[in-house]
């Protein structure tokens, strides 16, 4: 990234609609260079930038390896990713990033993965889930849980079905409100993890989604042994600038945009659950 503050110029190469509200957009620089230098970690995000209008946080959630681009899953919701729903391909924008710190990789090497994820959530764990896979031999055992509120909310329906297919890789879902059709269990996500087998010395978990959701998964992973520190979450939170300038996005010391969006559980422990935090 050579100067946060200035947007780069992307085009849409390809509009994906997932759902009646959510769509992918899948981005390339308009300067092959840019595109060439351009480096992320999963679970870093971009500020997208629309001319005229404004700009808004969106995760990346294709894999460090899809060089040839760039997608962000956005949920229309708000004036800034209403008018991102209207581009076709070909249309351009702005790009700031890539911002904030990301999973932990790393760490994460040689042991079990446990990815918790809640309704559009699941966005900052696709790029992860994207790089455990296409280095298998380099993590354990990947467990991947996923809940929405109605069995309609959930995306990328065939790609869970793809992931729960590859070796030594549970994928369970939840919904609180199911079809006829749905193929998960009926309920809160957190009702998975009964039928999960966690070795608690060799797993290291990710969390994303409504923080109520990630502080009743954390509560259950402590009574079954996760070590505090072993937990990750990325947490979500009015980011403006995405340079911890603002002071929008500031969660008691720290500040989402910079310091996360990915956090260390005991780093954050304190502040989950405060009203004004």
């Amino acid at each position: 990234m050579d100067n946060p503050y200035l947007p780069r110029e992307v085009e849409v190469i390809e509009r994906i609609q997932e759902s009646p509200d959510t769509f992918t957009l899948r981005l390339r620089f308009t300067d092959p260079s840019q595109h060439a230098s351009y480096r992320y970690a999963p679970g870093q995000f971009n500020m997208l930038y629309l001319y005229g209008v404004g700009e808004v946080p969106i995760s990346i959630v294709s894999d460090i390896e899809d060089v040839h681009m760039l997608d962000h899953t956005i949920r229309a919701v708000g004036r800034v990713t209403k008018a991102l729903a209207t581009l076709k391909t070909g249309a351009r924008l702005g790009i700031r990033g890539p911002l904030g710190q990301g999973w932990p990789l790393r760490q994460a090497q040689g042991q079990d993965v446990l990815i918790v994820t809640g309704g559009l959530g699941c966005a900052p764990s696709v790029s992860v889930i994207r790089h455990i896979l296409r280095r298998r031999g380099q993590f354990g055992h990947l467990t991947i849980l996923q809940g929405v509120k109605h069995s309609n909310d959930l995306i990328w329906r065939d790609q869970y079905t793809t992931w729960a297919k590859q070796p030594d890789t549970q994928v369970l879902l939840a919904a609180d409100v199911t079809t006829a059709d749905w193929i998960g269990q009926q309920g809160l996500v957190t009702t998975l993890l009964d039928d999960v087998n966690l070795a608690a010395t060799r797993t290291i978990v990710m969390l994303c989604g409504p923080e109520p959701m990630m502080i009743a998964t954390i509560e259950r992973l402590l009574a079954d042994g996760i070590p505090p520190t072993q937990i990750w979450l990325s947490m979500e939170r009015n980011m403006q600038c995405g340079v911890g300038h603002c002071g929008h996005c500031q969660i008691g010391p720290l500040f989402v945009c910079r310091d996360g969006p990915v956090f260390n559980y005991p780093t954050v422990a304190p502040l989950l659950g405060v009203r004004g935090f």
